[in-house]
């Protein structure tokens, strides 16, 4: 079997190339900033199973938090007393543009150091693998 189609490093790859898509679409995004009733678009993030092996077939079960004191902390999502920021959306200008420029920037930037974690991790796993076969 050639190392390429270890699953760990099949789920890597399928990070990476996501994380390149979805910077074409969010430069797409910002190069739009100005055009007339354009809606900013972003890419859902694919899930991988519990082994890491691949995008996800079904749901995983999960478990709710079970608050039994007033005093405890709140789940996550849920909140009692505090306004969440809900922006519902997004910001339109009169011309119809949604972009907001500084929110694809963060974007952006988070993207770029999410693929440069997944791509440090794809090159030291190949190096483990060549350093375990004894291929360096």
């Amino acid at each position: 079997m050639p190392i390429n189609d270890l699953p760990m490093l099949s789920a890597l790859r399928t990070k990476m190339q996501w994380h390149q898509e979805r910077q074409r679409v969010l430069a797409e995004n910002i190069s739009h900033s100005d055009t007339p009733n354009f809606k900013p678009r972003d890419l859902v993030e694919p899930k991988f199973d519990s082994t890491g092996s691949g995008p996800m077939t079904g749901a995983m079960p999960s478990l709710a938090m079970a608050r039994t004191s007033a005093s405890h902390i709140q789940a996550t999502g849920v909140s009692e007393s505090f306004n969440a920021n809900n922006r519902g959306g997004y910001e339109t200008r009169p011309a119809g543009n949604a972009v907001n420029l500084e929110d694809e920037m963060l974007k952006v930037s988070a993207n770029q150091m999410d693929y440069a974690a997944v791509t440090s991790l794809y090159s030291r796993s190949l190096g483990l693998i060549k350093t375990a076969i004894g291929k360096r």
